[in-house]
């Protein structure tokens, strides 16, 4: 009884003594345990979690037990344990980078832009939308593959690279010549930034997704890696069952027409004022992705 009446003490006197500051510091270390797992369980890194889970359970029954030829093995391991965590999770450690930046913070520092100024960049950007659209349509209608990269807020100067400048005024016409079967730059992505054609020939990553249906292709799957490694919105024009698809965040929905593509990437890429109208969108993506799937 005592034990018990000491110990609710204790809890009372470090009730007392918490302060915002301590409230601050629990939620902000919640917060980063939280996105740490979230992270881990979206990648294939939780393998390699259990696996470094495993080996420091051996170091500590190896120490307990005195097994001294593990145990000094370890060891030796273990010192050099911080810099091979870098390398093994270096592709979810930027991940995590690049989704802090495209944080909220970004987004207010753009909405300092004059209306006049956004209302100029719409009307550029539905230009654009409907000449890619135009474009998709014309292709789908001829057989002939296409890969389009929306750029957004993660920048995509690597990828870029890869490829050939053009920085064109976006039209159906052009776009659609430059994925023309005996063009020099069909095969390979074309990369829109701002509302211009910035770059085509590129050469995308692929997705590390295994579990997907054989019956996507490289475009498909090139699609599918930019859209898992940035914010790109990513169109696909199928050469072998003329299907238009989207891809997001990982995710690909399909099957869609002129108008329907129209909508999507205007959701997507043209500033909205109200955040409701984007949880929106991001939900029916999610259910034309399942009907899909179905």
């Amino acid at each position: 009884m005592n034990s018990i009446t000491d110990y609710w003490q204790l809890i009372l006197t470090v009730a007392r003594s918490f302060t915002l500051v301590d409230a601050i510091d629990v939620v902000a270390v919640t917060l980063l345990i939280y996105s740490l797992i979230k992270l881990v369980r979206e990648t294939r890194s939780g393998q390699l979690i259990k696996g470094l889970v495993l080996f420091i359970a051996i170091f500590i029954i190896s120490n307990f037990l005195q097994l001294q030829m593990i145990n000094t093995v370890l060891s030796y391991i273990f010192q050099f344990g911080f810099i091979a965590v870098l390398i093994i999770f270096q592709p979810e450690i930027r991940k995590a980078l690049e989704q802090l930046g495209r944080s909220n913070v970004s987004k207010s520092i753009a909405d300092v832009v004059t209306s006049k100024d956004k209302e100029e960049n719409k009307k550029q950007l539905r230009k654009l939308i409907v000449s890619v659209a135009e474009a998709t349509q014309a292709l789908q209608q001829l057989r002939m593959g296409a890969l389009i990269v929306f750029e957004r807020k993660t920048k995509l100067n690597e990828i870029i690279e890869t490829g050939t400048v053009v920085n064109a005024e976006p039209t159906g016409q052009l776009i659609a010549n430059i994925f023309f079967n005996k063009a020099p730059l069909h095969d390979g992505a074309m990369v829109i930034r701002g509302s211009k054609v910035y770059a085509a020939g590129c050469i995308l990553p692929l997705t590390k997704n295994d579990s997907l249906s054989s019956s996507l292709g490289t475009r498909h799957r090139a699609a599918l890696g930019i859209s898992e490694e940035t914010d790109a919105v990513v169109v696909v024009v199928s050469e072998e069952t003329s299907q238009i698809s989207v891809a997001v965040n990982g995710l690909l929905s399909r099957n869609y027409n002129r108008e329907s593509l129209i909508n999507i990437l205007e959701g997507y890429l043209i500033p909205k004022s109200d955040e409701k109208s984007e949880g929106k969108l991001s939900l029916s993506f999610l259910k034309r992705k399942n009907n899909d799937e179905h």
